[in-house]
C-alpha cells in the first residue's frame, strides 16, 4: 500500500494515491501512443497530458486530451459493470468455467493414466533385461526414470491447479442483493456534490486496472479500459474541437449544406437531416441551426429577406417614412416635434407619431424645410 501510494515522479509506474482533483482517472491513465503514464493538468480545464518526453527534453508533447468527456464515458462503463446484467453474465461465465474445468480434469486424468502406463511399461522392460547387457540396461533405466519424472510433473501440476480452483467462487444471496442495491445507487452517489473525488477515484480503482487513451483523429479519442480480471472494453469519445474544419467529416458536412441550401431547403430542416446522418458541430453532438446558417452565409447563399411589417394604418406615414419622402434625416423631424415647431399628437393605439399621407402634409413640410414657415399644425390619427 505504501509503495502504491508513493508518487514516484521519476518512474511513475505506480497508481498513486487518489486525490481530490476533478480528473477521475488520475493515476490509472496511460498513453496509447508511447505507452507512458499520463499526468493530470487542471489549468484551463481538466486534461490528461503525456509530457514525459517533453519534461526530460527528449521530445515534444505526446498527447493533450480533455478529461471531462473521457471520465463521463468511463463512468458509464463502470456503472454498467455493476448492474444486474453483469451479475447474470458473471454467473454464466462461472458455470462455463466450471464446465471447462471438468473437461480439463478429464483430459489431465487421461494424460496421467497414459504416463503411468508408459512408466510401468518402462519398468517391466528394465526388469526383463539381462544384467550382462549393460548398455541396454542403462538405456532402459534412463527411459524408466524419464517416464517417472514426467508422471510426477503431471501429477504435481494437476494437484496445484485443483488446489487453486478449490477456492469458493460464489455469492451468497445477501451478497447478491448488496451488489444489486449498490449498483442501482452508484449513479446517484456519483452525482452528489458532497462525495469527494478521492472516494470516486477509489471506487473506480476497485474494478479498473488502467485506462489507455489515444487520439486517432482530431475529433475522436479511443478509450481502452483494462478491468481487474483482464477483460478489455473499447470505447470512443468525440471531444469538442476549435472549428468545423477540425472535424473528420467537416468537409463532407459543409458540401452537403451548400447543396441543400442551393436547393432552397430551410436551415432547420438541413440541421435535422445532418444530425440524423450522424454529423455534429465543433462544439456539441448535434448540428444546430446556427452552424448551418454560418456555413451558408460564408458561401454567399443568402435567403430572401422577410418583408418588414408596417405597423401603421393605411394612408398614414411614420416619421421614418416621411423623412425618406422629404429626403431629410429622422432626427430633423424628431427635433422639431420636441421643440413644438411641428404640432402633432402621438397616437395612443400605435404608440408613434403618424402623418396623413396627403398633399397638404407634404406642402407644409416642404415649406418648413425651406424656412417659408416657422410652425405647422398636423392633424393626428387620434383626431380622425
Amino acid at each position: 500500500m505504501l509503495s502504491d501510494n508513493h508518487a514516484e515522479y521519476r518512474r511513475i509506474q505506480t497508481r498513486g494515491a487518489p486525490r481530490d482533483g476533478a480528473a477521475a482517472l488520475q493515476g490509472i491513465v496511460w498513453c496509447g501512443c508511447c505507452g507512458r503514464k499520463m499526468a493530470v493538468q487542471y489549468k484551463g480545464g481538466n486534461h490528461y497530458v503525456c509530457n514525459s518526453a517533453a519534461s526530460h527534453g527528449s521530445g515534444a508533447l505526446c498527447q493533450h486530451l480533455p478529461a471531462d468527456p473521457i471520465d463521463a464515458q468511463v463512468a458509464v462503463a463502470f456503472f454498467a459493470t455493476v448492474g444486474p446484467a453483469e451479475l447474470e453474465n458473471w454467473t454464466r461465465a462461472r458455470e462455463a468455467r466450471k464446465q471447462a474445468q471438468a473437461d480439463l480434469d478429464r483430459a489431465e486424468a487421461q494424460q496421467i493414466e497414459r504416463l503411468r502406463y508408459q512408466a510401468l511399461l518402462a519398468e517391466r522392460q528394465y526388469n526383463r533385461v539381462d544384467p550382462d547387457n549393460r548398455l541396454i540396461a542403462a538405456e532402459l533405466e534412463r527411459r524408466w526414470e524419464m517416464a517417472m519424472r514426467e508422471l510426477r510433473q503431471a501429477e504435481d501440476a494437476m494437484a496445484h491447479r485443483r488446489a487453486a480452483a478449490a477456492k469458493p467462487e460464489f455469492l451468497t444471496p445477501e451478497e447478491r442483493q448488496d451488489f444489486l442495491t449498490i449498483g442501482s445507487q452508484l449513479p446517484e452517489l456519483w452525482r452528489r456534490p458532497d462525495v469527494p473525488w478521492a472516494q470516486k477515484k477509489a471506487l473506480l480503482r476497485c474494478l479498473i486496472d488502467k485506462v489507455v487513451l489515444q487520439r486517432v483523429v482530431r475529433d475522436r479519442i479511443t478509450i481502452r479500459i483494462v478491468w481487474k480480471g483482464g477483460e478489455v472494453t473499447e470505447l470512443e469519445v468525440e471531444p469538442r474541437v476549435h472549428a468545423l474544419s477540425a472535424l473528420s467529416r467537416g468537409a463532407e458536412m459543409e458540401a452537403q449544406v451548400i447543396e441543400w441550401a442551393r436547393q432552397g431547403i430551410d436551415d432547420a430542416e438541413i440541421a435535422d437531416r445532418l444530425t440524423r446522418d450522424g454529423h455534429r458541430s465543433a462544439r456539441c453532438s448535434k448540428v444546430p441551426v446556427t452552424t448551418v446558417r454560418v456555413v451558408r452565409q460564408r458561401h454567399r447563399i443568402l435567403r430572401q429577406a422577410t418583408p418588414k411589417r408596417i405597423y401603421r394604418p393605411a394612408g398614414w406615414l411614420t416619421v421614418a417614412e416621411l423623412a425618406e419622402r422629404l429626403q431629410v434625416t429622422r432626427c430633423w423631424i424628431d427635433r422639431r416635434i420636441r421643440t413644438g415647431v411641428i404640432a402633432i399628437k402621438r397616437d395612443v393605439v400605435h404608440k408613434r407619431f403618424l402623418f396623413p399621407e396627403t398633399e397638404e402634409t407634404f406642402a407644409a413640410m416642404q415649406a418648413l424645410k425651406t424656412d417659408q414657415k416657422t410652425h405647422i399644425q398636423i392633424a393626428s390619427w387620434a383626431n380622425e
